[in-house]
């Protein structure tokens, strides 16, 4: 009898940050907080602050480390996001990543067409619809800031395209409390009731201060009504190197831990244990076009830093991958793709957005999702290690063999050669002739067709009718 072999496969992870670089990270944020202080716009958070022990000098307010402290005591680790039909699919906890597209852009490469355009409300529906049809995606955002909607209520009509397109986790922006309090109602519909949307709920909520140091009345407004109603909410800073930031990166984490620790506190003080994911945006303002750089390898190397400074604090993470600062999906937009892609896995950040971008953040393109979703298949294959165990390793088989001949008839590859290979959906890997014979078609061409395959096949359930019917209420008050 063959003895059997226990051997546990290791996963491939990255750390960039020692246990010394993240106390001195952390100590010097703590410092910013006491001594430098915040600019605090929010009436309600400066009170919620002073009352807890904060004050108020030079025209600032200044946070003692206890209140950091007691506010990361109370945050829970793990924040289960559900689908809007009920399904926990996204546990944001240790060593899971998760990837979801971006928000907010203007513009949108015409999938018919293929002409850079302006963004509208159909493009977000069909653009979640996408996503929901591509398995290598786990949550949506709106990748679009409607034209041809009211301006004060594009958010509005995203989030409601965005839930007609597709039931994943739904990451939201919002303009105000207003818009806070109709999408609120909206997804209490969806999911059958507040209780039921807090017990499962589907949505989390972007809102960020302005880097450095400035926390404007709105976006503190919404992480309070977040913590009020129990939505899970992250609070990210932008301190982008050389603009909000500090042109060194150590800088730019020192300040945006600081800033988004604020958020962690705010959100603690209200409602203690209000679910908050920790993150913060690192791009590089370069230099020589003034751009805010997606793919830069600096906002990759602070988000695996970043992900050291959550695995301190025992909190979940945002990060950024599958972007690009090309104007179209080719060479440049692959390599940036990747190369954030695998940092995120590598770094095991939790919730990886902007997947699908182009033109540094202002364009969106289906195309880029689909060559992304791929890119995301094949990381994950290498993440997922190799498994060193009697059924690999083969021995058998290797007895078997003829020296000089192979393993192509071998039974244990015919039983198992459906797992043991990965098998690409959109790389080709045809003969030559054959890939002339099907019309030399180049990866661009291969996406497209992809996306407009799934866009008219693949079917989205429905939302429940009382939803649809506060939709239809919360419109019809905004026209008036």
């Amino acid at each position: 009898m063959t003895e059997q072999i226990p051997v546990e496969t290791l996963h491939p992870t990255i750390r960039v940050l020692s246990d010394e670089q993240v106390q001195a990270i952390h100590h010097t944020s703590l410092d910013i907080l006491s001594r430098t202080g915040i600019v605090m716009k929010n009436e309600t958070g400066r009170e919620l602050l002073l009352d807890a022990g904060a004050w108020e000098s030079e025209g600032r307010i200044k946070i003692p480390p206890h209140l950091v402290m007691d506010g990361l005591a109370s945050a829970p680790p793990r924040i289960p996001l559900f689908n809007r039909l009920g399904d926990l699919t996204m546990p944001l906890e240790a060593g899971k990543v998760f990837f979801g597209p971006g928000s907010d852009c203007p513009f949108t490469i015409d999938v018919e067409t293929g002409q850079r355009r302006q963004a509208t409300a159909e493009d977000v529906r069909r653009i979640a619809q996408l996503c929901d049809g591509l398995e290598q995606i786990d949550f949506i955002m709106s990748m679009g800031t409607p034209s041809d909607v009211p301006t004060m209520d594009h958010y509005l009509h995203s989030f409601i395209n965005m839930i007609r397109g597709s039931v994943k986790p739904n990451v939201y922006t919002a303009n105000n409390r207003e818009d806070m309090e109709d999408i609120y109602r909206i997804a209490c519909a969806v999911a059958g009731g507040e209780t039921e949307l807090r017990e499962k709920p589907f949505l989390l909520h972007y809102a960020e201060p302005i880097s450095p140091l400035l926390f404007n009345d709105e976006s503190v407004d919404k992480l309070l009504f977040c913590a009020e109603k129990g939505i899970p909410v992250t609070y990210l800073p932008s301190p982008n190197t050389g603009g909000g930031g500090p042109i060194t990166l150590a800088g730019a984490l020192a300040l945006g831990n600081a800033e988004c620790l604020v958020g962690l506190v705010l959100s603690q003080l209200v409602r203690p244990g209000t679910p908050f994911l920790y993150g913060m945006n690192t791009a590089a303002l370069d230099m020589k076009s003034a751009i805010v750089s997606y793919g830069s390898p600096e906002w990759s190397l602070g988000m695996a830093a970043c992900t050291d400074l959550a695995r301190y604090y025992d909190l979940p993470v945002w990060g950024t991958a599958g972007a690009t600062d090309s104007k179209v999906v080719d060479a440049q937009a692959g390599i940036e793709a990747t190369v954030t892609i695998m940092t995120a896995f590598l770094c095991r950040c939790n919730l990886v957005h902007d997947v699908g971008y182009i033109e540094y953040g202002t364009t969106s393109s289906m195309e880029m999702l689909v060559v992304a979703d791929e890119i995301i298949r094949e990381v994950r294959y290498i993440m997922g290690g190799v498994e060193v165990s009697e059924r690999t390793l083969a021995r058998q088989a290797i007895h078997r063999v003829r020296p000089g001949s192979g393993f192509l008839a071998d039974d244990h590859t015919l039983s198992n050669w459906k797992w043991a290979q990965w098998r690409p959906e959109l790389i080709d890997r045809s003969r030559y002739d054959n890939w002339v014979e099907e019309g030399r078609k180049v990866m661009m061409a291969r996406a497209n067709e992809r996306a407009r395959q799934i866009l008219a096949e693949h079917e989205v359930p429905p939302l429940p009718e009382a939803a649809e019917e506060v939709i239809a209420e919360v419109l019809k008050r905004r026209q008036t």
